[in-house]
């Protein structure tokens, strides 16, 4: 599953990012939006915009799931770290990145999604001991 949603994992190592030093505590956020279905533009342009901002805190960003079939107002998305102290640190350093605080701005002015929920996970991967 990894894999198929844009980790870049080492071959002989599934649990390494390329570039990145093991951690065997790697975790993936994964978020659940509530979104406008008549602001999916809105939302597609929020996550584009994260999609360029998380890989500068060292995050790998898997992408954005708009609706297609079934709920019309259910969007996902979901990055990795390669453990929660990197993220921890991403959310104190976002905090103060001036097009960080533009995204935020540009989510409320649109009001492209009205809640969202936040869930960590650790991946389980082939070949892993």
């Amino acid at each position: 599953m990894a894999a198929g949603i844009g980790l870049a994992f080492q071959a002989n190592n599934p649990r390494q990012i390329r570039g990145v030093p093991e951690y065997p505590t790697m975790i993936t956020c994964y978020l659940r939006y509530e979104v406008s279905p008549d602001k999916l533009a809105e939302f597609e342009a929020y996550g584009r915009m994260w999609l360029e901002l998380l890989p500068r805190f060292g995050g790998i960003h898997h992408g954005y799931f708009l609706p297609s079939e079934g709920a019309s107002d259910v969007a996902l998305a979901m990055f990795s770290f390669p453990s929660f102290a990197a993220y921890e640190q991403y959310r104190k350093d976002s905090a103060e990145d001036p097009d960080v605080h533009k995204a935020i701005a540009f989510a409320r002015e649109t009001r492209c999604f009205r809640r969202y929920e936040r869930s960590f996970f650790r991946p389980v991967l082939p070949n892993e001991p």
